[in-house]
């Protein structure tokens, strides 16, 4: 396959794949990823293996934010990569990272890289801006 059709097909494998997440369907999303699936993390000394890494956190956004709204900013791919400028938006009307439903909406971005092999994601990069989100769902301080 020349690289071209190979790219496009990255390009709409993970079209498919941001979309499937937003439709709130897990178990579709984790069917695009290999079998022995790498989720490179930021703050961890080591990658994590496996579908189930993912699962785990695709279903604590889901918990946390039941209307998440999944806008790609930009995708461009390069032979068996595929970078993603994503943008996040949802309620938080569940419990996440320990943090009890606030009913904020919250917004926030993420950088993504991820690696295809044939019709599958074998390994992602992601770089979520967690700290602007856990500001907008973190308590008030009280009192001074």
């Amino acid at each position: 396959m020349n690289t071209t059709t190979e790219k496009n097909l990255n390009l709409a494998l993970m079209r498919t794949a941001y979309k499937t997440l937003e439709s709130g369907d897990v178990d579709a999303c984790v069917d695009l990823l290999t079998e022995d699936f790498t989720a490179n993390l930021p703050g961890l000394p080591d990658p994590m293996h496996g579908r189930e890494i993912w699962r785990l956190g695709a279903q604590a956004m889901w918990e946390g934010f039941p209307d998440l709204k999944i806008t790609v900013e930009d995708m461009f791919g390069v032979d068996d990569k595929v970078a993603v400028r994503v943008h996040f938006e949802g309620t938080h009307r569940g419990t996440f990272q320990g943090v009890e439903a606030t009913g904020r909406p919250v917004s926030f971005r993420s950088i993504e890289i991820y690696r295809v092999e044939g019709d599958k994601v074998a390994e992602e990069w992601v770089a979520p801006d967690m700290i602007g989100l856990m500001r907008q769902i973190s308590p008030e301080p009280t009192g001074h």
